[in-house]
């Protein structure tokens, strides 16, 4: 009988499941979809049922796959989604069409954008924790948006969940929050392990603080942690699991990521405080997150945190992001006149559109020095859906520079490569403004699914200077949910341990010629300048 840990991951549209040795080698994965609606622009909803029902039939099916087990532990993670339960544990709507299943403002929802000003205007210390401005996509302004806008919905519901403490507490029925998603998403000094009751009562959520924070947590663990109980015998039934498998405390999606690749060994050795410095963790998907922590705090304006002990055990987190990457891209390519016979014509060859366009590319950059020479006069602001970090601004908007009355595959081809290489210089721009604030960052450890693609690859190295590390699991995020399991069932004693024992590093990618440095200085350089001209567009129409 084969021991394993098995790993949880719930991202934007699916579910997943992975099941995992102890050393970190993947032995089976399964994915479900999850659904969404969106009834307004801004607006983004899903229901918790539906989400643990994915949940369940992913377990299975990966499990499906496997002979006799003995599992050790079960993790979870998830987007940093917000659920809403009544006293029962059962759905309350956010829907304001009163659509009942729908409990679940989900993370990329910009409802909350006048709360998150009307936050922001009151400079209140405890916003110092989330780089000085609180984001629309944390989980205090979607808790004064329902206040405000949806009453009944607020005075009903006895429980507010980030989505990865919902799936551990329909996994044992134990209301203890994950420090990963207090800290990052609802301004819990985990330091201090204490709510700030005065920030709470100053910005229109004094009926929280009045009630001892029951709604919001009055237990919080560090991630890994074993949850009192374990797998209650209702999960265990809908798993297809025995009942009482240690279940560890949570983490956020990107976090889990984060654990599965920064603690790889390179060149050998096994990274100390000052390789630590050197690290950023990249978790590419729907949107991008950029982590990298040291033993100091290090306030760094317009990156999240310092949050303490968000992800590695004792060390502060600085978290940069993107809020549309992958979603970005499929934008682009979605909405632009050539993608439906392009598409075909992909479906046709046995071979996904991205590839396609990787194709197209090759072929057109054939004469060239270097294939991104091919957007010399195009140019793409990527920011279509804000920009979280380091420019903190969710009204920020996307721009491109060089459209010329031609709409036919190349010019797709070319949009696709502009835009990958604009959000290539947001990440540069975020470890930039990382490096101004002590960090010396020069490896970018990257996963999820943008690294499946080998353009993303070479425009990130050739743009950031950085030299690109893949993990030898590609399923990183899994693997990082894993490893909470790991450390809850004791098959690990903690998690550095379960990091070094389970992570390995693979492929790297290296930086291109100076040439193409040169180049990509340049048009960072428009990238940069974009935003000054989107600045002064809103002043001259402004008046």
């Amino acid at each position: 009988m084969q021991d394993i840990v098995i790993g949880v991951d719930v991202g934007t549209g699916s579910a997943r499941a992975g099941a995992f040795a102890p050393h970190g080698t993947m032995l089976a994965q399964a994915a479900q979809p999850i659904r969404m609606w969106r009834p307004r622009p801004g607006f983004a909803q899903q229901s918790s049922t539906d989400i643990w029902a994915a949940v369940c039939a992913a377990v299975r099916n990966a499990l499906a796959e496997l002979g006799p087990i003995r599992v050790r532990g079960i993790g979870f993670d998830a987007t940093c989604s917000l659920v809403a339960l009544d006293a029962a544990g059962d759905p309350v709507s956010i829907s304001q069409d009163g659509e009942p299943e729908q409990d679940t403002v989900v993370w990329m929802d910009h409802r909350a954008a006048a709360e998150a000003e009307r936050i922001n205007a009151g400079g209140h210390d405890v916003l110092r924790y989330v780089g000085g401005r609180v984001s629309l996509e944390m989980q205090t302004p979607k808790l004064l948006w329902l206040k405000h806008h949806l009453p009944e919905a607020w005075a009903r519901a006895a429980l507010f969940l980030d989505l990865p403490d919902f799936l551990t507490w329909r996994a044992t029925g134990s209301t203890t929050r994950s420090l990963c998603s207090t800290v990052c998403k609802w301004t819990y000094l985990g330091r201090e392990g204490r709510w700030d009751e005065g920030f709470f009562r100053a910005i229109g959520l004094e009926d929280l603080a009045a009630e001892g924070f029951q709604r919001i947590g009055t237990e919080i663990l560090p991630v890994g942690q074993p949850i009192p109980g374990g797998l209650s015998a209702t999960a265990a039934t809908e798993l297809g699991l025995p009942a009482g498998i240690p279940v560890g405390t949570s983490a956020i999606d990107a976090h889990a990521g984060g654990l599965g690749v920064i603690g790889a060994a390179l060149d050998g050795q096994a990274p100390d405080e000052q390789a630590l410095l050197r690290r950023l963790a990249l978790v590419g998907g729907t949107s991008s997150c950029h982590m990298a922590v040291s033993a100091e705090p290090r306030f760094v304006p317009g990156v999240w945190g310092p949050y303490f002990s968000a992800m590695q055990p004792g060390l502060w987190l600085n978290e940069g992001g993107q809020s549309a990457t992958g979603a970005l891209v499929d934008h682009v390519i979605t909405t632009h006149a050539a993608y439906p016979a392009l598409a075909e014509e992909a479906a046709q060859a046995g071979i996904t559109i991205y590839q396609r366009l990787n194709e197209l590319l090759e072929e057109m950059a054939a004469p060239l020095p270097f294939p991104a020479l091919l957007t010399e006069h195009l140019h793409v602001m990527p920011d279509f859906h804000g920009n979280r970090s380091p420019r903190a601004d969710a009204s920020l908007r996307g721009m491109v520079s060089g459209l010329g009355l031609s709409a036919t595959a190349e010019d797709l081809a070319l949009l696709y490569l502009a835009t990958v290489q604009a959000i290539a210089y947001g990440t540069r721009h975020i470890i930039e403004t990382l490096n101004g604030q002590g960090y010396a960052i020069d490896t970018v450890l990257a996963c999820g699914g943008g690294t499946k693609n080998p353009v993303f690859l070479r425009e990130h190295a050739d743009a950031t200077g950085c030299r690109i590390v893949l993990p030898a699991e590609p399923e990183a995020i899994l693997l990082g949910a894993s490893m909470l399991g790991a450390v809850a069932g004791g098959v690990h004693p903690d998690l550095p341990a379960a990091m070094a024992a389970m992570s390995r590093a693979g492929r790297v990618v290296q930086p291109a010629s100076e040439a193409a440095r040169r180049y990509h200085d340049a048009k960072y350089a428009v990238f940069l300048r974009m935003h000054e001209d989107q600045m002064a567009y809103r002043s001259l129409m402004a008046g």
